[in-house]
């Protein structure tokens, strides 16, 4: 029979050696979610600066909209007042 101190020693090293792969493996997993979370936080900022983009074409669009309504309206209004 091996002597028990032997056998601890190899053991500590076993255990020694499971956590350093582990280690290695939390360190790429980190690594993975670092850049998947620097990736969702540039899509976030995109779709922000899209929909803001486009809520102000949509302001200009209405407002060109607006401009031609009112032009409309004064026309018609210059017409109702002559006839």
């Amino acid at each position: 029979m091996t002597d028990p101190e032997n056998h601890t020693i190899r053991l500590l090293r076993e255990i020694r050696s499971a956590i350093e792969a582990l280690d290695d493996k939390v360190d790429r997993l980190n690594d993975k979610v670092d850049r998947n979370g620097v990736e969702i936080t540039d899509r976030i900022e995109k779709l922000r600066k899209l929909a803001f983009g486009e809520s102000v074409l949509g302001r200009y669009a209405a407002g060109e909209v607006e401009e031609r309504l009112e032009a409309v309206e004064q026309r018609l209004s210059d017409l109702e007042s002559r006839g």
